[in-house]
């Protein structure tokens, strides 16, 4: 797969999510050859829209989406310039992907499969309420964590869709974030994976093994 391939696989991946993600949230979103887009205004850190190839006409996309003050637009190939409808740049970050690979010698992360673990997981994570049970149901989702000796949930990590698999919302309280990324690629080594990441969250995910693919822009409208 060229590089242009990959980026543009990693945006309909983390597309995917961000609709599975609004679902659970009873928001209905609509996918097309453009964009995935949500009507109303998309849970907290989520984008309103995704771009999923280059060349997409701004006024047609903002048309999708409330456009007004909090709406944000993720930009999947850096090129639209939403300046002149009232989005400022929040930050840029790179798509990343890693390979198949041999099994590594990490210990794999642990599956999340209860309500109340996916609680305990949220809370440590700090997006409360953001992650809902419905999450759990989704056969397209996993939920996993790393956790200490007396079961607190220390670090994790979200994979999502059916290959390539998305790497989202890691994050890690002990543990350094080179060490979780490690043990997400050990959670599911048979299976390429895809993800993003900005400036300084990128190195620990490149000494896991991932590449950069392309260049991405989240724009938000103050």
């Amino acid at each position: 797969m060229q590089e242009d391939g990959r980026a543009a696989a990693a945006a309909r991946n983390n597309a995917e999510w961000c609709d599975i993600v609004c679902g659970s949230h009873g928001l209905a979103g609509r996918t097309d050859a453009d964009a995935w887009s949500v009507p109303h205004r998309s849970p907290q850190w989520y984008p309103d829209a995704v771009t999923l190839r280059p060349g997409v006409d701004a006024d047609a996309l903002l048309a999708r989406i409330d456009a007004g003050p909090g709406a944000s637009v993720k930009d999947s190939f850096a090129d639209l310039d939403l300046s002149g409808y009232g989005f400022r740049v929040l930050f840029d970050a790179q798509w990343i992907h890693r390979p198949l690979s041999a099994p590594p010698v990490d210990t794999p992360l642990a599956p999340v499969t209860t309500p109340d673990e996916l609680a305990a997981w949220a809370a440590a994570h700090g997006g409360g309420d953001l992650f809902r049970p419905a999450l759990l149901a989704d056969p397209r989702v996993r939920v996993l964590a790393r956790q200490d000796d007396r079961g607190v949930v220390t670090g994790g990590a979200v994979l999502s869709g059916d290959g390539p698999y998305g790497v989202s919302n890691l994050f890690a309280r002990v543990d350094t974030s080179r060490a979780i990324w490690r043990a997400v690629c050990a959670s599911l080594p048979n299976a390429a994976l895809v993800g993003y990441e900005s400036t300084p969250e990128l190195t620990p995910a490149l000494s896991a093994g991932f590449t950069t693919t392309g260049p991405l822009r989240i724009w938000l409208h103050d």
